[in-house]
């Protein structure tokens, strides 16, 4: 039998690496309410997919430790990631072309994209044309009659769903977009918006210098940290889409800088 708690106990313990840089199994497992057993097995399956890096009573955080798969990340602030996608869609222009990188928050942009109401086909053609490195969203809105998909080329990375690569930034050389939203591990004032992994920086990179405006879509969680690559400096963007959570001391920074912010 599938353990369907199981995703979300893996986002708790890597919230706790986070929090705590070490994960010791006699208090994750109180603070989870399972047994020290079922810690021990989830850190043993961490560890395996080289998310963190266990050690005897626990773990430590490991490079790679908070690029869970997007399969389990996908109810992580759910309901914020909804609200910055609607406000997101609502920038497309119809008949613009859109560039999305993948994740979670970008694939809900994709859907709210793709099921608003004034996007329609007019005359046999696309109301949107979506450029997307993205499988799964390339995947989803296939069958939406009003999106015209150009899906890049490349290596999947099966944590992202995401094409990286020679073939990927060959295509995207080749278009020039009216908007590119992209989601982003992380954004800071100085650093800029910034990923966990240098191969998806730098696709993410060229797509936002393929855009003709950039939008930056983080929950408030991300704002104010850094990650491992540079995306693109912070005058690179053009509007920081976040939630309600973010504060105007945390957004200030942002202002200041000319980033037009929404809090969703």
């Amino acid at each position: 039998m599938i353990d369907v708690k199981r995703p979300e106990r893996w986002n708790a313990l890597l919230d706790l690496l986070t929090r705590d840089g070490r994960i010791d199994v006699e208090e994750a497992a109180a603070e989870l309410a399972v047994s020290a057993a079922t810690i021990r097995r989830d850190l043993d399956e961490l560890a395996q997919q080289q998310m963190l890096t266990r050690t005897r009573g626990g773990a430590v955080a490991h490079n790679l430790s908070y690029d869970l798969p997007l399969r389990y990340k996908t109810a992580r602030r759910a309901s914020e990631k909804q609200r910055i996608a609607a406000a997101a869609a609502r920038m497309a222009e119809p008949g613009s072309i859109v560039g999305l990188n993948g994740g979670t928050t970008t694939t809900e942009v994709a859907r709210a994209i793709s099921t608003r109401g004034d996007l329609s086909t007019t005359g046999g053609g696309p109301a949107v044309t979506i450029v997307t490195n993205a499988l799964n969203i390339a995947s989803e809105l296939a069958v939406r009659p009003q999106v015209k998909i150009v899906l890049t080329g490349g290596v999947a990375r099966p944590q992202s769903f995401e094409l990286m690569g020679p073939l990927a930034t060959g295509v995207l050389a080749q278009v020039s977009l009216d908007l590119a939203i992209l989601g982003v591990d992380a954004v800071d004032a100085v650093q800029g918006a910034t990923a966990h992994h240098e191969g998806e920086a730098s696709i993410n990179h060229l797509m936002a210098g393929r855009a003709a405006r950039v939008v930056v879509v983080a929950d408030s969680s991300k704002l104010g940290r850094r990650a491992f690559a540079r995306i693109c400096a912070l005058d690179e963007i053009d509007v920081l889409i976040t939630d309600t959570g973010a504060d105007e001391e945390l957004v200030a920074p942002y202002t200041e800088a000319g980033v037009r912010v929404i809090r969703a």
